[in-house]
């Protein structure tokens, strides 16, 4: 399916609620233009006309995740000179809300007509996007404003003040306002289904489960894009159904409203800096979902497949959202997550535990999707990692099968260096993945970053890896250079490789999620002169894309005086890119918590690429953490739990 175009879109996003306009701000029925709740298009026009004619559209931009402002002006006199005579600003929510206020820029009173041509579809998202949502239903006049119905459901607008006048076979409002010279006049509509209240966001006030942390310092980017952030991913929050006290993210907007758990648990753990309660939320909502019973599939949390680009069939996310399982419960509780929390969800990461010991079975390797093959890189890189933290985590609660998941992981790591590893005149590369008769596929892919990022253990220390020391160094040298590195941030496929399309969302966009998994694992692993290029290439996207990271964007080679190009049909925002600013940023700090222990040891970037920063209100076991590295990339903590010890 072609999806329609939503890079030019602005989206406004406080689900379950949406509002998807263009830059000229009126509501046409075009493309997926409207309002939309729980994916259903509750309004797809809304074309506002002043004394008969459209206003002239001169800005239009977000000003927060949830509202979009437009600003048009109006000329009412053919001699009246460049200067306009009304000014029309609409304010657009994601609940549903739009606010319509005009201004006279005049010198004398004005008496103006205001028209208002409403029209929906109900259509769902998924129809829209294919081109089938089928024609505008018949309205009716309803209350103060417009009614349709279809077997799908029932659609209202509401309008404060009532209109004078309602035609429901145009679909029209009409009013008569007078402005005073400097007078305004407002309309204010309202859209929803027919009987439901205005939509309760997850993340208003005490609810958000996420901190409201701050970052100041000598980048000013630094605050705009931790903020941005941060609205996004509370705009993204949804309640699990089952347990509405649980929350998690959806994948993004707006094609994704809804639960991705790959994606979901890898943002949930880039967010652990801003508290654990999300992370908790979404492991109670997925462990609602895991397979029990019997069979090879017992454990599994369900989840789609994903493209993996040309080389490699799809790869199936809900094997990778059950190794993370293990991972994201026992980092959580590193950064604070209660031991009684913990000890409720230990049941369902022992069953994905025990599911990986399955599914290998006497193999070496994890296979994906099939059991004949292919083995991923990035694959073997989860296993690992969710076999050391679940042995670390079936240890601290005295369950047995911790020594079993480290010497399987151990004959791995030892067996991985020698069967993944590509030898040329290069210094080598990692296997993007072994086919069955042990063949390797050798294109070097964003894959590999997964192999950095190794998961923390007890005190602070990174879980060993499953490259040596030597592979280490020559994959952050491949990581750095110009055939990953576009300037823009890391391609997903080497610019030197075979199918390398700078759009391919597999195969040489930039995605921020894997670019800032290699900045945390460079940084982690000493190479900061890679990790920084990297940092500082996604910062300078950040601010060409308003600091509302998509997931996606082409990889082209950065310019001088350029700009990084949207790709078409990526989500903005993204669960995985609005997280993954978090994590860049926290990752200057190099924060690494251990609350069982009652320590937290700093591994800041000494080289400081970004100069002096400071992140408040951050969370470490379960009090508001502050940390400040200077110039000289020293880090002080100016904020911490009662008892908490630095660690060495």
């Amino acid at each position: 399916m072609n999806l329609p175009t939503a890079h030019t879109a602005l989206i406004c996003v406080a689900l379950p609620g949406l509002a998807i306009s263009t830059e000229q701000g009126q509501l046409t029925g075009h493309g997926l233009e409207g309002f939309y709740r729980s994916g259903r298009r509750m309004l797809s026009r809304c074309r506002l006309r002043v004394a008969g004619r459209e206003p002239l559209a001169v800005q239009a931009r977000m000003i927060a995740a949830d509202q979009a402002r437009f600003v048009a002006t109006l000329s009412l006199t053919a001699d009246g000179g460049p200067d306009p005579d009304v000014l029309v600003e609409r304010t657009r929510y994601a609940d549903g809300t739009e606010r319509i206020t005009l201004r006279s820029a005049a010198h004398r009173p004005l008496r103006l007509p205001v028209e208002v041509a409403l029209g929906t579809d109900l259509a769902e998202l998924g129809a829209v996007a294919a081109g089938r949502s089928g024609p505008d239903l018949p309205a009716s006049v309803y209350d103060s404003g417009m009614r349709w119905s279809s077997a799908a459901g029932h659609s209202v607008v509401t309008a404060d003040p009532p209109p004078s006048d309602a035609l429901a076979s145009a679909g029209l409002l009409r009013w008569e306002f007078e402005l005073p010279p400097g007078g305004t006049r407002s309309v204010e509509l309202r859209v929803g289904p027919a009987g439901a209240g205005p939509i309760r966001a997850v993340a208003r006030g005490a609810t958000s489960p996420l901190a409201p942390a701050r970052a100041t310092g000598d980048d000013s980017r630094v605050e705009t894009l931790l903020r941005t952030s941060i609205e996004d991913l509370r705009a993204l929050l949804l309640r699990d159904p089952v347990q509405p006290s649980d929350t998690h993210l959806a994948a993004g907007a707006p094609w994704r409203c809804g639960m991705a758990p790959a994606e979901a648990l890898a943002a949930a753990r880039m967010t652990l800096p801003l508290g654990t309660r999300l992370a908790a939320g979404t492991l109670r909502t997925l462990a609602r979902t895991q397979l029990v019973g019997a069979g090879p599939r017992s454990g599994l949390i369900p989840g789609p497949r994903r493209q993996a680009g040309a080389q490699l069939p799809p790869s199936c996310t809900g094997q990778e959202a059950t190794l993370l399982f293990p991972v994201v419960l026992a980092e959580a509780r590193r950064w604070g997550l209660s031991e009684p929390e913990t000890e409720e969800l230990l049941p369902a990461a022992e069953r994905c535990l025990q599911w990986l010991r399955t599914a290998a079975g006497d193999d070496m390797y994890l296979s994906d999707p099939n059991p004949g093959g292919p083995w991923r890189c990035e694959t073997q890189a989860h296993a690992h990692r969710a076999a050391l933290l679940g042995a670390d985590l079936l240890d601290a609660y005295g369950r047995g099968g911790g020594a079993e998941l480290r010497g399987w992981a151990g004959e791995m790591r030892t067996a991985f260096q020698e069967d993944f590893w590509i030898e040329d005149r290069g210094g080598g590369r990692p296997a993007a993945a072994r086919l069955p008769g042990k063949r390797l596929v050798p294109h070097l892919g964003a894959g590999s970053v997964h192999l950095l990022d190794t998961g923390l253990l007890g005190a602070g220390a990174p879980a060993p890896g499953l490259l040596d020391k030597v592979q280490t160094e020559q994959l952050a040298r491949l990581l750095g250079g110009p055939a990953m590195d576009s300037g823009w941030g890391l391609r997903s496929l080497g610019a030197k490789e075979i199918g390398y399309n700078p759009f391919g969302h597999r195969s040489g966009a930039v995605r921020v999620h894997e670019t800032a998994l290699a900045v945390a694992g460079l940084a982690a692993a000493g190479y900061e002169k890679e990790a920084s290029s990297l940092l500082l290439g996604v910062l300078s996207a950040a601010e060409a894309f308003g600091h509302r990271l998509p997931e996606m964007y082409a990889g082209e080679r950065r310019a001088e005086g350029g700009a990084p190009a949207p790709h078409p049909t990526a989500c903005r925002p993204a669960a995985t890119a609005a997280a993954a600013g978090v994590l860049l940023l926290t990752t200057l700090a190099g924060i690494r918590p251990d609350a069982p222990a009652r320590t937290v040891t700093l591994r800041p970037v000494r080289g400081a690429p970004l100069g002096e920063i400071e992140l408040t209100g951050l969370r470490v076991a379960g009090a508001a953490f502050s940390v400040r590295v200077s110039r000289l990339g020293l880090a002080v903590v100016e904020e911490a739990a009662d008892g908490l010890q630095l660690g060495a």
